[in-house]
């Protein structure tokens, strides 16, 4: 751990001079160099046996290969979207975008048509690769759907259809993008109902990948189940850019199946595991089912969401192993702090760690902006390497978020102690996370507003043992025939994908509201764990 005394809430960048700035392209030429016959990328089928395999001089002949048909088919500063699950040609996507200059827009592959025709609009992406589909989702089908109406669409191809993804790489050239220069659109949360892309580029999300994976205690050799979804931070930078510049195997799962990746440790003997805390509570139940040898795992890392001191504890009786809380956001690459192994059972179960390496993370008041002394609640704010470069074409979100000095206000409230340990003590913004995914009441709100049975609405989070949070959706009627539950989860299906659809439907007749007539949502989540309000049950 970092050593330190502070008086008040600023923790000063640790970790000795910054590194030279990098793009991907130089990561993984230098992987390739150090480690040219290791495996570097291993594809797991459903049942997890290994379909195929890439060394590090295989991954970057094909990414290079795949890079001058990217080039030879988008100018310079294109956007594309990745509309797909966990595959390899999605990885083969994001690295050889990387190396032709091309602006990724990661999309979550459960959007539906409204979701998908937003972030294609919003990011201004000229092109779609995507698969056909995915956990019944008929993904081909609504982005066709979608893109017969964005005439901006220049392409769309299938990801699996390698000669038409390959296409045009005799005639494309490799191009040189700067480590500033953007290279992902990642979409998190708004106010507005809509999310904002959020502009990073080369360094933020390799140099983040190192500095989170080394503190992981990752090495060249070692191997990991790669089962998170690759169009968040998590699993597009941390595990894949961070696994491939430390040399590990990485094994990719096409989705995340507890059983099957319990399999393929033992079969692997891996030594690393991240997930958000749902992931390890079915993680460890899967080995207690099973019985199966897990030893070889030396480092579990989780975030995403609180991790409950219990499920540390379970998780080194199961594993061995402790877990390493990490906490961060997409518009930092994504992240911010994070636990030592070395750390007490105390700071690995009641705080987010310590800043990462070449960071600064400062406590301060949300009216004034000034730092709040040791121990006093504030907004957690970050400056360093890994901010992003602003929201796409959006200025105004931009200047909220990052001030004058360079501050990202990350909208969550804390403490820092003297160690410049952090806790966090609650959310500035109302957004949801439940099971590791960000969810926003506006976009809900706003979606279910046009039943017409619906006059007023308000999403909120509530406590849940599994998930974290999950949604309650309280509602006032218009004077139609209310609606049952199967009703509304089929109406808001048709129009979101699965994980925003509410938990509880709650109808009630008044609101708590402000003095200037606001809806008290933090009244409503009280009065829901206090039993007030009585969800539908059909």
């Amino acid at each position: 751990m970092y050593k330190a005394t502070l008086t008040e809430s600023y923790f000063p960048a640790q970790g000795g001079p910054d590194p030279a700035p990098v793009t991907i392209g130089d990561v993984l030429r230098a992987s390739a160099a150090r480690a040219p016959n290791q495996q570097a990328l291993k594809e797991l089928d459903y049942d997890g046996t290994v379909l195929r395999t890439w060394t590090y001089t295989q991954l970057l002949t094909d990414s290079e290969q795949l890079a001058r048909a990217l080039a030879a088919r988008h100018a310079e500063g294109a956007r594309v979207a990745a509309y797909a699950n966990n595959i390899p040609e999605w990885v083969l996507l994001e690295l050889g975008c990387a190396l032709a200059g091309v602006i990724l827009v990661t999309v979550n592959p459960a959007y539906q048509k409204r979701e998908l025709r937003f972030v294609l609009e919003q990011s201004r992406s000229e092109a779609i690769y995507y698969v056909a589909n995915f956990r019944g989702n008929p993904m081909q089908a609504i982005a066709d759907a979608v893109c017969d109406e964005i005439p901006a669409i220049r392409h769309r191809i299938l990801l699996t259809d390698h000669e038409a993804l390959y296409a045009g790489a005799d005639r494309g050239q490799l191009r040189a993008p700067k480590p500033e220069d953007p290279v992902q659109i990642q979409y998190t949360s708004g106010t507005t109902g809509f999310p904002k892309g959020a502009l990073l580029h080369h360094n933020g999300l390799v140099r983040n990948g190192i500095d989170t994976m080394t503190r992981a205690g990752l090495n060249a050799g070692d191997s990991f189940v790669h089962h998170m979804p690759l169009f968040h931070t998590t699993g597009c930078a941390v595990l894949a850019l961070g696994g491939l510049a430390t040399c590990a195997t990485m094994l990719l799962a096409p989705m995340f199946d507890p059983s099957m990746v319990i399999r393929v440790i033992e079969r692997e003997r891996t030594r690393f595991i991240l997930g958000v805390p749902t992931m390890i509570v079915a993680l460890i139940e899967a080995v207690e089912k099973s019985g199966a040898d897990v030893s070889s795992i030396r480092r579990i890392m989780s975030g995403g969401s609180m991790v409950p001191p219990e499920l540390c504890r379970k998780a080194r009786a199961v594993f061995g192993a402790p877990i390493q809380i990490v906490y961060g956001q997409t518009e930092t690459s994504p992240v911010l702090t994070q636990t030592w192994y070395e750390d007490s059972e105390e700071d690995l179960t009641q705080t987010i760690g310590q800043p990462c390496a070449h960071t600064e993370i400062s406590i301060r008041n949300p009216v004034t902006n000034s730092v709040v002394s040791i121990g006093e609640q504030g907004e957690i704010c970050a400056r360093g390497y890994q901010v992003m470069l602003g929201y796409n074409d959006n200025p105004e979100a931009t200047a909220k978020t990052i001030d004058a000095e360079g501050w990202l206000h990350t909208g969550d409230l804390g403490r820092m102690d003297p160690r410049g340990y952090v806790r966090i003590t609650g959310r500035v913004k109302e957004m949801i996370i439940r099971g590791g995914e960000n969810l926003f009441p506006a976009e809900i709100e706003n979606t279910l507003l046009e039943h017409p049975a619906i006059a007023e609405i308000a999403v909120v989070g509530v406590p849940d043992e599994k998930w974290g949070e999950q949604v309650a959706c309280f509602m006032r009627c218009s004077g139609h025939d209310k609606p049952t539950p199967a009703e509304l989860k089929a109406f808001i299906r048709e129009r979101l994908s699965a994980q925003k659809t509410p938990a509880y439907w709650i109808w009630v007749d008044q609101w708590p509201l402000t003095g200037s007539g606001k809806i008290q949502k933090f009244k409503l989540g009280e009065g829901f764990v206090a039993g007030e309000y009585i969800p539908m049950t059909a």
